[in-house]
């Protein structure tokens, strides 16, 4: 048997979106239900001024995509999606999540346009 590393990628892929699913879902239900802002719209690790108004965005933003990657670990393991659909809706899903929390994080924060004194 030859190594092969498309197919220790795949594997890595596929095992990562266990721990990806869990900490996104945790995150949801830390914002959502209990009520614990300090997750939300960070930039270099600071809350934003008023973190409740957003937090509706990022619980939203979590909660989906921890789905879309639970219901990808349920499609490979029930054999329902080729390796070609699983793997897409992992990577663009994964990729989406952290451009969406950047875009939250950015305009939870504005610019500050004043002179520094």
């Amino acid at each position: 048997m030859q190594f092969d590393i498309s197919v220790a990628t795949t594997w890595i892929l596929f095992i990562s979106l266990f721990p990806i699913a869990f900490f996104w879902l945790r995150r949801a239900w830390r914002i959502a239900v209990k009520r614990d802002f300090s997750d939300v719209a960070l930039k270099r690790g600071e809350s934003p001024a008023d973190p409740q108004k957003y937090a509706p965005y990022a619980a939203a933003i979590n909660l989906l995509a921890g789905v879309v990657v639970v219901s990808v670990i349920a499609g490979v393991l029930t054999a329902s999606y080729d390796y070609a659909t699983w793997s897409a809706m992992a990577g663009v899903t994964i990729w989406l999540k952290l451009i969406a929390d950047f875009i939250l994080s950015r305009h939870a924060h504005p610019f500050n346009f004043k002179k520094k004194t």
